[in-house]
């Protein structure tokens, strides 16, 4: 069901993500991301004369490629637009991303490498939906290829939680997810 009808509005702003996962031949992941904002209207820039009513007042790419670890390998930004001259600057900053790994203190880590003047709000804002397409994007075909072949599920480790334990309300470690999924993690009682 989608949201209830509006109430009557004008159209000032479109921020527009796509992230995509893919599996390269060498085994490795590629993770790419698209960031566009535009507005419906016209406006002057210092830097870039007029910006007319559609065309990207940002337009940057980003891509991570990856172990089956969610370790980075390889990080390549681009900033084909921004409001400013000199927003391209920054991209070659991204790659001190190269060798930490998406996880438990993630966030911070990236912070401490292209945080504040050291990075793009923007690209760096991108991260995140970045990150979370790379869990789904390797951890789904891990989990598709256990399926086929029979084999346990990639997390089924009954030494250690799943990553996702307590994330969100579906996978509350008292909840019917846990229960059947993680039998091992399940903290609720029986009926």
């Amino acid at each position: 069901m989608p949201l209830s009808p509006p109430r009557p509005r004008e159209l000032m702003h479109t921020r527009r993500i796509e992230c995509v996962g893919y599996r390269r031949e060498d085994g490795l992941w590629d993770i790419e991301g698209h960031l566009t904002d535009t507005k419906p209207y016209s406006f002057p820039n210092d830097y870039r004369g007029e910006i007319h009513a559609g065309e990207p007042v940002h337009h940057m790419w980003l891509r991570l490629t990856m172990t089956d670890r969610l370790e980075i390998r390889e990080v390549e930004a681009v900033t084909e637009a921004g409001p400013f001259s000199i927003c391209n600057e920054i991209t070659p900053n991204y790659k001190k991303l190269e060798g930490i790994r998406i996880g438990p203190g993630w966030t911070r880590e990236v912070n401490k490498r292209i945080g504040g003047v050291h990075g793009c709000t923007h690209l760096r804002e991108l991260l995140k939906p970045l990150a979370t397409t790379a869990y789904q994007t390797i951890f789904g075909a891990r989990l598709r290829e256990a399926r086929v072949s029979g084999k346990p599920r990639p997390d089924a480790s009954t030494d250690r939680p799943p990553r996702q334990l307590n994330t969100c309300y579906a996978f509350r470690d008292d909840g019917e997810v846990v229960e059947k999924e993680y039998p091992a993690f399940y903290t609720g009682g029986s009926c």
